[in-house]
């Protein structure tokens, strides 16, 4: 066997995919893979999209790259349909959703300093994930990822998610904004209060700070609207955004508005491959073959379906402790670790992902039809009874 070059981040993985079309990845061996997981939220198009593969070749034959000191088309434009689509002013593009997440945290510590706050402090939960640099590992309530890399950047503050109270409590004189995601991933698919992203606003409001939400999960038409805190008629001062905005290529987003979109000024922040003409025409393709093809919609419908498929066979089921989601992000809990359900699922052609330890977490493609849907329901119930 040969010795792999690249450094054991990933563990041993056994499966070399090698091409995609549609909601349907092929290995090396020529199997094909119904994929639930979509690169982890990323390709809501699926694989192949004519319109996002079409972008990608006409932009190579014509600029791939010319950096931000020179303005470019596809990036402008990108940037004029994502502000109309989320009601923000101004965005950023980065190379990814951590570094999406890094100008927002920078946004935070530079309105904070702006106001006389030396030290500038950022409350986020428990159980959350925003990335894997230094300041966003920071910012990510999760021991587990943290371990061994202190120490950690200073000024977080973790507390318990869906709990408004414990914000209260947690907060100083130095806090200046609350981070969170609308719905965990990485932390288990858990969706708050109907009422939560509300609640937050108006304390924010109340207190002055900015509302940050870490949407590169939830954004791009994943829970049934454009972005998750459209569901609750709200506007937060910052979201971010990455994995599914170029269904993917690598790209990532931070919008403002308000206050928070005129923090940054020429030589605070910057980004060398950011936004460039590749990226943000595939992304740009993306973004408007969600609208054209009204998969945001299609996301909110198909995934209400699917949830209610699942707790029709599995509510009686004792390894169950619950069903949740909103769109096509649906998480199943289970009482006891169930890791070994995705090497079942491959073995069954289905493409699955365990988060937390012990919760099935299925993010399809948004493209996926009705009987891919049903395929996906009855093989993971299966593979859950078979479990007991």
């Amino acid at each position: 066997m040969t010795v792999s070059a690249l450094m054991n981040t990933y563990g041993e993985r056994t499966t070399t995919l090698t091409k995609g079309d549609g909601a349907y990845v092929w290995d090396s061996e020529g199997k094909r893979y119904l994929d639930a997981l979509s690169g982890i939220a990323v390709c809501g198009l699926g694989y192949n999209h004519p319109a996002v593969t079409r972008a990608i070749c006409e932009q190579a034959e014509k600029l791939i790259h010319c950096s931000n000191l020179y303005l470019i088309e596809p990036q402008q434009a990108l940037g004029a349909l994502l502000v109309k689509l989320s009601g923000m002013d101004k965005v950023f593009f980065s190379n990814s959703g951590a570094e999406a997440n890094e100008a927002a945290l920078k946004i935070a510590r530079k309105y904070g300093q702006s106001k006389g706050i030396s030290n500038p402090e950022v409350i986020t939960t428990v159980s959350s994930f925003h990335g894997r640099t230094m300041a966003t590992l920071s910012a990510t309530g999760n021991d587990k990822v943290k371990a061994g890399f202190e120490p950690l950047v200073e000024g977080f503050t973790h507390v318990t998610y869906n709990d408004l109270e414990a914000i209260r409590k947690a907060s100083t004189a130095n806090t200046v904004a609350v981070m969170v995601e609308p719905i965990q991933g990485e932390g288990g698919v858990n969706v708050p209060a109907s009422d939560y992203l509300n609640q937050l606003r108006a304390l924010c409001d109340e207190k002055g700070w900015l509302l940050i939400l870490d949407e590169i999960q939830t954004g791009n038409g994943r829970t049934g609207k454009f972005f998750a805190y459209q569901h609750n008629g709200i506007l937060p001062d910052v979201v971010t955004t990455a994995k599914g905005l170029g269904n993917g290529v690598p790209i990532g987003a931070c919008l403002a508005q308000g206050q928070a979109a005129e923090v940054l000024q020429p030589g605070n922040h910057g980004s060398t491959y950011g936004g460039n003409p590749l990226v943000c025409n595939a992304a740009l393709a993306a973004t408007q073959a969600l609208i054209d093809e009204q998969l945001i919609e299609r996301a909110a419908s198909l995934g209400n379906s699917m949830l209610e498929a699942f707790k029709t066979a599995l509510t009686n089921t004792a390894i169950v402790k619950d069903i949740r989601g909103k769109g096509l992000m649906i998480g199943i809990e289970l009482s006891k670790p169930c890791g070994e359900l995705v090497a079942a699922a491959k073995e069954k052609n289905l493409l699955i992902n365990v988060t937390a330890g012990n919760t099935v977490r299925l993010l399809p493609p948004l493209i996926i039809s009705d009987a891919q849907a049903s395929e996906i329901v009855s093989t993971v119930v299966d593979l859950i009874l078979e479990l007991q």
